[in-house]
């Protein structure tokens, strides 16, 4: 007990002489001069802007080609297909068509299934991604 005692007041006296005590190097010797760089977490920004969707919304589901992007995790794919059944419940007359990626961490794009991807993209009106996490 005279030990826990001993480190209270000991603990005490450092806060109170470092509060109390200011030295120079705890302030700032020109208010004017930056006290902190900060640095991105990320590098180098990216010099390309950011841009928004180049395609317009479909105003309905209906009658649609709807594209469902499956990626490789185990629950994306059932996950699809009950979206696919309610879809076809809410929509009359849409179309599903499946994009199954298979490659972990990976753009499509940089994948040897990039031509099959681009043209499966260019034959519908949207996509529904299915992560499956």
């Amino acid at each position: 007990m005279p030990r826990i005692k001993s480190l209270w007041v000991l603990g005490a006296a450092v806060c109170l002489t470092a509060i109390l005590v200011p030295t120079k190097a705890l302030f700032a010797q020109n208010k004017s001069e930056p006290q902190y760089q900060v640095l991105s977490p990320w590098g180098e920004a990216d010099p390309i802007p950011l841009r928004g969707l180049s395609s317009s919304r479909v105003d309905t589901l209906a009658g649609k080609k709807i594209g469902l992007f499956v990626n490789y995790k185990r629950a994306a794919r059932p996950i699809a297909e009950s979206l696919e059944r309610r879809l076809n419940a809410m929509y009359p007359g849409v179309q599903i068509s499946y994009f199954v990626s298979t490659e972990w961490n990976v753009s499509v794009a940089e994948t040897k299934n990039k031509d099959k991807f681009e043209a499966w993209a260019k034959g519908i009106n949207a996509v529904i991604l299915s992560v499956g996490d």
